[in-house]
């Protein structure tokens, strides 16, 4: 029962080497949506809807669980997936989202935190992300849900996406460069999140731009050891094998194979989705 890792293109590759890294004896199945990248500039009901339609996907392949390896994913679909179509379509199967490690790290709180609000664990942090995620508050939002006394700042990086998955590292450059000029224009966060998944695939570029004092998180970790933890409590979800990957993508293959190996010699091989 292999486990489905979705996302808009080759950003959710870095997931994808971290939860190999942590659970090597999962199967993973990984689907990128490459012929509809990025999600980033689209209107929330496109996102719903290829999202839904990548996890149905996931779904055909025997995956019974799917992690959202995209954060405009995560923030636009996920609870829409979670609250309305999973408990109709598929109410055995689970869809996670790589959005919610990263705000327990921040806060100190679980998801599943209802209590009133407490100091977090740090007192400033920047968030990068895509027009889309940025645009939908779910970051600042479900911060302030769980914790007080946090100074927030969502930087958009628009075209940054594109620049990654066509391998345009001097326009990444310029873009990482310009977006940590505006978050830095308020003084220096404890710490900045990269809130795509294709934003570790240039972290040093973020890592040049920002200073030393702020703590990058990593959330390809962060998403790893919260899957570990979620398969102990729901051992019914795990593989039980020795492990494997296989990789789809909606685009073609050849092409996109190629693309991912630019940023990881690793990277599976893709077929046709």
């Amino acid at each position: 029962m292999p486990i489905g890792v979705f996302d808009s293109g080759l950003g959710g590759l870095t997931v994808l080497k971290a939860l190999r890294d942590r659970l090597p004896g999962e199967h993973f199945v990984y689907l990128g949506d490459n012929a509809n990248a990025p999600y980033g500039m689209r209107p929330d009901h496109e996102i719903l809807a290829l999202t839904r339609a990548g996890v149905e996907r996931l779904f055909a392949e025997g995956c019974e669980l799917v992690i959202l390896a995209c954060n405009t994913a995560s923030a636009v679909a996920l609870r829409p997936l979670q609250e309305r179509w999973l408990p109709v379509a598929a109410p055995e199967r689970r869809v996670l989202g790589v959005f919610v490690p990263m705000i327990e790290a921040v806060t100190g709180r679980p998801w599943g935190y209802r209590g009133a609000p407490l100091p977090a664990r740090v007192s400033s942090v920047g968030f990068f992300g895509t027009p889309a995620t940025v645009r939908s508050g779910a970051f600042t939002r479900e911060l302030r849900l769980r914790a007080t006394g946090l100074d927030v700042r969502e930087i958009a990086c628009p075209g940054l996406v594109e620049a990654i998955e066509t391998g345009d590292l001097g326009s990444a450059s310029m873009i990482v460069s310009d977006r940590a000029g505006a978050l830095l224009e308020s003084g220096a966060p404890a710490a900045a999140v990269l809130g795509c998944t294709h934003y570790p695939l240039v972290g040093d570029l973020f890592r040049a731009a920002l200073p030393g004092t702020t703590d990058i998180l990593s959330q390809p970790r962060l998403v790893a050891e919260s899957l570990a933890d979620y398969l102990r409590r729901h051992p019914h979800f795990a593989a039980g094998c020795e492990g494997g990957v296989s990789a789809m993508t909606s685009g073609d293959p050849a092409r996109v194979s190629l693309a991912a190996r630019r940023f990881d010699q690793a990277a599976p091989e893709f077929r046709s989705a």
